[in-house]
């Protein structure tokens, strides 16, 4: 990375030494006098997250803690085995049937999985079986990779996310649905339509970018689905050993189609898709066929800085050359005006933009230069999870968009490039490009066109030769979310008596829904990662939520504002003025396992309020931390008071379950499986006893302990849940923890992470999975899936406003059902 010293002082007027102003340089592609320019907070924002480099790859490092079995792996048809295991238990419902007020039943009709928005309050319940009904966010969108266009009629779109599987408008994007339950819980992180015939659409499942160093922590799929109506979804058979599908392409004659997987390209040319061929081994990022010609293609590697072309249809492949060696991942791009240009967006440090004019077999590298003359690092230090390139003028080469953080145009071919997004500002596109494509009407002058796949969800600018103007960059910029609910939120709660709910999300920060609001109305009250939440049940202004590794932050207007995030901050986080950085209060003022960052807690760390006393929070790190005033002033200098109530084991905190009723009955839960319980947790030294470990059935050892929930009416009653693609993830004693069943024995081989109790009926048991939501009526004896709304998709939480359940998904936002007259 090249350091820009112009408007330095600028810089430095902000009180940044240079130091940081070169790490903002190079992490985030931003000039001094744009920095200078930036809100206050904006720029305690960045400087925040300068302290924390990789999150995709962090997050991708937690999901898989909560993903493998107790021997450290998982199965390499996991996600495959979980589906058929849910379909055959759909299979043996004969008809619709309610269970626990569910409705549940043997097939899923699109029309069940696009439910509508909640009832208006006061609108009554009607009789039978309750439905499912969307929370949103209708305005929040979240990663999405692919997007595909109808050629002939362009308002039929379909996008891919990473979450909530493949969703489809027929409108121009003004609204969406999701397509068949089949796609609603894969990562799809490609997509390409046969040229030939735009009804058959082929998906590729899993998303493999990490950032090069292994394979092993990304969002596996289950191969390519193919659909010949656009809705209805079929796996092909012979590539669910297709971990991870990051590119498809096909020729224009519509005959080769071919896959940029975990292991290489593979290739394909028969019509039925049985046979598949390894053409090129290695780790593949992109592969792209020639638009003029069946014969010729691109590929760009994964992690190997390498290049590749063929012209015999992918058959066989040579290997590019350049005048010095490349780094990291690959992505090209065909100028559409003459693809014997290529262009090559090379994730080096901070982005690299290369051309060949030879049809990809030597390229020569351009300058990428910003409007100071120096390089503009347009992808930011993480060009391995966001690297985007397009040149699909019909009649400039020169035109080139590339996108990483955000998106930059450049009108000579590479050499020098504008900004024409802002990830700070709300009004210009979201931060994280992953997809670009031209309205398939595009032709430079009427038509100028194109849509954008990023963190937040779709955009279109009208005009890509002029958009991105103003003051934030946000002129001519469009969401198109509308109503595409794939946010992945981590847990949730609520206030039953305003009924505003807030969850954290992945990449969205902390969001709050209110129903005047209604569910495109969702608003951010903190940014970042989100993570656990929590409402005080006592008095309607105080919500509590948390930024990655237990720093954990308190809204107390009742979720109606965003305020400035070193005020929020309950942990012991705050700016220092004279230091110009973030700091840390003394003792006991601050968490200490917070403060230490990835050593200290989990990415996504759990804490409780407790039920009993809204003061008291209990917060999980290595150790498991207590505050009794939570309420109290926070300042720059004191604010809640913490103290370590359970020492370290050597295995972070995973769960806690505080009895409702009882504050001395704490349940806390182990990322390696342990579990332990305390009869006098409000005493200043509980006594913790390790659970489960004896008898006949122990509990699982080695597995991540995901949820714990305590009968509110029988405090011997609890249940403990398990993460894992396997068996035995949901458990039961009746008697504290003496002994044990497995009641999950039935339910898919999946992760569980979200467990229920109905407030009234202590034998209908809610839980939810890596593939959905199920339900029982005999306390775990049988289970039965739902076959609307939040169905086949991972749910991370459940939790009650009153009777009525709340589903917390990854992928596909909130919904609801009212369970009063189960």
């Amino acid at each position: 990375m090249t350091y820009d010293p112009t408007d330095e002082s600028r810089g430095e007027e902000r009180g940044l030494n240079r130091h940081q102003l070169e790490q903002i340089q190079s992490a985030r592609g931003i000039t001094n006098a744009q920095i200078a320019d930036l809100s206050e907070g904006a720029l305690r924002g960045l400087l925040f997250k300068l302290d924390i480099p990789a999150r995709p790859r962090l997050r991708a490092g937690f999901f898989r803690l909560q993903e493998v079995d107790e021997r450290g792996l998982i199965p390499a048809a996991a996600m495959e085995t979980s589906l058929q295991q849910l379909e055959s238990m759909r299979n043996r419902l004969r008809q619709r049937m309610c269970v626990a007020g569910v409705p549940c039943g043997p097939q899923v009709l699109p029309a069940a999985l696009a439910v509508p928005p909640p009832p208006a309050p006061g609108a009554g319940i009607a009789p039978g079986i309750s439905t499912w009904t969307a929370l949103g966010p209708g305005n929040i969108g979240g990663r999405t990779r692919a997007i595909v266009i109808h050629p002939y009629l362009p308002d039929r779109i379909w996008v891919a996310s990473t979450g909530g599987g493949v969703w489809r408008s027929s409108d121009g994007g003004n609204s969406w649905s999701p397509v068949d339950d089949k796609m609603a819980n894969l990562a799809i992180c490609s997509m390409v339509m046969d040229p030939t015939d735009p009804d058959v659409i082929y998906a590729g499942t899993g998303e493999g970018f990490t950032d090069g160093r292994d394979n092993r922590d990304d969002l596996r799929g289950a191969g390519i689905f193919r659909t010949r109506n656009g809705t209805q979804w079929s796996q092909l058979l012979a590539t669910k050993q297709f971990q991870y599908v990051n590119r498809l392409a096909i020729s224009k004659d519509g005959k080769v189609l071919l896959a940029a997987t975990q292991e290489g390209i593979y290739r394909s040319e028969d019509p039925g898709r049985i046979n598949w061929m390894l053409v090129l081994p290695g780790l593949m990022a992109d592969v792209k066929f020639d638009p003029s010609d069946n014969q010729k293609a691109v590929a760009g590697g994964w992690r190997n800085g390498t290049a590749y072309y063929s012209t015999n249809g992918g058959k066989t492949w040579s290997t590019a050359s350049s005048a010095t060696p490349w780094v990291g991942r690959v992505e090209l791009a065909y100028a559409a005006k003459d693809p014997s240009t290529v262009y090559a967006s090379v994730e080096m440090d901070t982005g690299e933009i290369w051309r060949s004019t030879d049809g990809g077999k030597t390229y020569e590298k351009r300058d990428g230069l910003n409007e100071n003359g120096v390089p503009a690092n347009y992808l930011g230090e993480q060009g391995w999870y966001d690297n985007a390139i397009w040149v699909g003028d019909p009649k400039n080469s020169d035109l080139v968009i590339v996108g990483g953080i955000d998106l930059w145009r450049s009108t000579d071919g590479g050499n020098t490039l504008a900004r024409i997004s802002q990830w700070q500002s709300d009004e210009s596109a979201h931060a994280d490009h992953h997809a670009i494509v031209a309205h398939p009407k595009y032709d430079s002058d009427t038509n100028k066109t194109v849509f954008f796949g990023n963190d937040g969800g779709i955009y279109k600018t009208e005009d890509v030769k002029t958009v991105g103007g103003g003051p934030d960059n946000a002129q001519g910029w469009i969401s198109l979310v509308n109503g595409y609910a794939v946010t992945q939120f981590y847990a949730g709660a609520g206030n039953p008596n305003t009924g505003t709910i807030v969850g954290g999300t992945q990449d969205n920060g902390t969001l709050a829904y209110t129903p005047a609001d209604g569910v495109n109305g969702w608003k951010e009250i903190f940014g970042g990662d989100g993570g656990f939440v929590a409402a005080d049940p006592t008095d309607d202004r105080y919500f509590y939520g948390e930024y990655v590794w237990l720093e954990l932050h308190r809204n107390d207007d009742g979720a109606t504002s965003s305020d400035k995030w070193w005020e929020r901050y309950i942990d012991g986080r705050f700016y220092n003025e004279s230091l110009q950085a973030w700091d840390w209060k003394p003792l006991p003022f601050h968490i200490p396992d917070a403060r230490r960052g990835p050593l200290g807690a989990l990415f996504i760390a759990p804490f409780a309020l407790d039920p009993n006393d809204p003061n008291r929070i209990l917060a999980g790190g290595a150790s498991l931390w207590r505050t009794n005033d939570a309420k109290t002033q926070n300042t720059d200098a004191k604010g809640p008071r913490w103290s370590s109530i359970k020492a370290p084991i050597g295995s972070f905190i995973s769960a806690i379950a505080i009895a409702p009723g009882d504050s001395e009955t704490v349940w806390v839960g182990h990322v390696n499986g342990e579990v332990y319980k305390s009869a006098n947790a409000t005493h200043d030294a509980p006594s913790w006893q390790l659970i489960g470990q004896a008898g006949q059935k122990p509990l699982p050892r080695g597995r991540y302990c995901t949820r714990i929930v305590i009968d509110p009416k029988n405090h011997n009653v609890v249940y403990v849940t398990f993460g894992g693609y396997r068996r035995a993830n949901v458990w039961k004693t009746t008697n504290g923890g003496k002994d044990w069943t497995d009641i999950g024995i039935s339910l898919p081989e999946a992760p569980v992470r979200g467990l229920a109790i109905h407030p009234r009926k202590s034998e209908f048991l809610y839980v939810g999975t890596g593939v959905g939501v199920f339900t029982s009526e005999d306390a775990g004896e049988s289970w039965a899936p739902t076959n609307e709304g939040p169905t086949n998709c991972p749910i991370f939480d459940l939790f009650w406003m009153n009777e009525t359940l709340v589903c917390v998904t990854h992928g596909r936002g909130m919904f609801q059902i009212d369970l009063s007259g189960a």
